[in-house]
């Protein structure tokens, strides 16, 4: 594991129609490791809004939340995942993240999100021109230490293996309800394994030991 002075900061993005209150376990969790930790809560996050507009969210604030030479830790749960996913690939995420982990994202799409006919949801489907596009290039999520972390029995990604992905390294955990990925202990310490791997690549940025102060957390695919 890094040592406390070299870990990057972790920045937790929630799920549809959450917010950043679904992380309060794995906030506190990590913290209590030793990590700087992160969230915001998107809005709207009811799918009356595309993606690729919640991933600008994402890239705005850490634009003004970080320095510029700062890398970081990016999870994402359930849509967050796949928030934090575009954020990567398609608006400069590279030269930011260092680490990635989607806890229970729908990769390929879900029958759940035929529910409502609203933007975010149409883009979750299973086939969707958004997911796609997006998987096409899956492939360059192998820069960075990419891991996605799933539960064979979650009955809101459906099918269940649509949380898998043919890149990066894949932990499959036995929790029996979507939510409680986020706060079962089994799927706490699939996180901080994974923030603990080592980085399979050298960041040209450098790691600042000086941090802005959390803010306040205001708080689910």
């Amino acid at each position: 594991m890094d040592t406390l002075t070299h870990r990057n900061p972790v920045l937790l993005i929630h799920g549809f129609n959450g917010s950043a209150a679904i992380f309060r376990a794995m906030s506190a969790y990590l913290a209590k490791l030793g990590w700087f930790v992160y969230d915001l809560t998107l809005m709207p996050s009811n799918g009356d809004v595309g993606i690729d507009q919640l991933a600008q969210q994402v890239a705005d604030y850490i634009a003004t939340t970080f320095s510029p030479e700062q890398p970081l830790d990016l999870i994402g749960f359930s849509m967050g995942g796949i928030v934090s996913r575009y954020y990567v690939q398609r608006l400069g995420g590279t030269e930011r993240v260092q680490r990635l982990i989607t806890i229970s994202s729908p990769h390929h799409g879900t029958l759940t999100a035929y529910a409502l006919e609203r933007p975010g949801c149409i883009q979750m489907r299973l086939g969707s021109a958004f997911l796609q596009d997006l998987n096409q290039d899956a492939a360059m999520l192998e820069q960075l230490n990419f891991t996605s972390i799933w539960t064979p029995f979650d009955l809101m990604i459906v099918p269940a293996i649509s949380s898998k992905m043919p890149v990066g390294r894949e932990v499959q955990v036995p929790v029996i309800y979507h939510d409680w990925m986020a706060i079962d202990p089994r799927s706490l310490d699939a996180v901080v394994a994974a923030l603990s791997e080592p980085l399979k690549r050298d960041h040209r940025f450098v790691h600042s030991r000086t941090y802005q102060k959390s803010p306040t957390r205001d708080g689910n695919i």
